[in-house]
């Protein structure tokens, strides 16, 4: 969770303050608010940490990170090797794409 926050915030995808709040926390154990949680969730739809995970509302994992031993195609929007496959519409996608590829999202 924390180094997808870091790749958001690097890419201006968000609230940096926000993001950094977020850091600040998960760095200390210091569990985050419903909101915060929320926030994520909206932006990202990636539960990378399941302690989290059973926190959030939502229910489906649209995104799958792809572990170091998965092939990695490139990203459906640009050159990069992707990170993540979406099954919503069977792509893959790298950290700065995976967030907000799809309207029906």
């Amino acid at each position: 969770m924390l180094d997808v926050i870091e790749k958001m915030s690097g890419a201006n995808i968000g609230d940096r303050k926000m993001w950094g709040k977020m850091t600040r926390k998960i760095k200390s154990d210091t569990p985050l608010n419903p909101a915060e949680l929320e926030y994520y969730t909206r932006l990202t739809r990636i539960y990378s940490n399941p302690a989290y995970t059973a926190q959030t509302v939502r229910g489906r994992n649209y995104h799958t990170r792809l572990s170091e031993h998965d092939d990695k195609p490139r990203c459906a929007e640009c050159e990069n090797d992707s990170e993540y496959y979406c099954n919503m519409n069977d792509q893959y996608f790298c950290q700065l794409h995976v967030a907000g590829h799809d309207s029906n999202e």
